[in-house]
């Protein structure tokens, strides 16, 4: 694999990590309801997720995804209605005027397992990784080629929504955000709820 075509598929990763979707709009949610670290956790969840359905695509598994209508409909209904869930509970949140108060966070399994879920529940990855692969993974292609391929892949994801997590978790703009933190949960659960819809439809 020369340079070109690896510089090629980094390229291509950026624009799909970085587009708005619902991954973002939960590592948004985590980081402004409960800080840096749950931001930064529910961004290395996620990226976790990401890089289960990348090996599985490498190793051929996602085609079936592809190729049977019925599993990636369950997918990705179950992926809405979750995305869904978090938009209501941001809805009917009261908001939070410390984000560093003690005991003002919640769980950071939580934070993980909101990353996990909204990843690893989103099937649109599978399509997403097959038509990129299918572009760069060739036949003869090495074990080690495939291996920088999926950590490639990875770390782009990691580099993206942690660095969201960590820039949102400034103390600068975390007061700034503190003052409108019930609007920004009713936005925020809007946001969810109108991408769960769009998920599904």
């Amino acid at each position: 694999m020369s340079l070109a075509i690896w510089i090629s598929f980094v390229i291509v990763c950026v624009l799909g990590t970085i587009s708005p979707g619902p991954s973002l709009a939960v590592v948004l949610k985590q980081t402004l309801s409960n800080g840096r670290q749950h931001g930064v956790v529910t961004a290395l969840s996620h990226s976790a997720g990401v890089a289960l359905w990348a090996l599985l695509t490498v190793w051929g598994l996602g085609v079936v995804v592809e190729q049977h209508p019925l599993l990636y409909k369950v997918l990705t209904y179950t992926g809405a209605v979750y995305l869904a869930w978090l938009g209501i509970k941001a809805i009917r949140s009261a908001g939070n005027s410390g984000l560093a108060a003690k005991g003002s966070k919640g769980p950071l399994s939580e934070a993980a397992r909101d990353g996990a879920m909204i990843s690893v529940m989103n099937p649109k990855l599978a399509i997403f990784f097959i038509a990129l692969f299918s572009q760069f993974v060739a036949v003869d292609q090495t074990v080690l080629e495939k291996f920088i391929l999926l950590i490639t892949v990875v770390v782009i994801d990691i580099l993206w929504f942690c660095g969201v997590a960590l820039l949102l978790s400034q103390e600068r703009v975390v007061k700034a955000l503190e003052k409108q933190s019930k609007k920004i949960d009713r936005v925020s659960g809007l946001v969810m709820i109108g991408l769960a819809v769009r998920v599904a439809f």
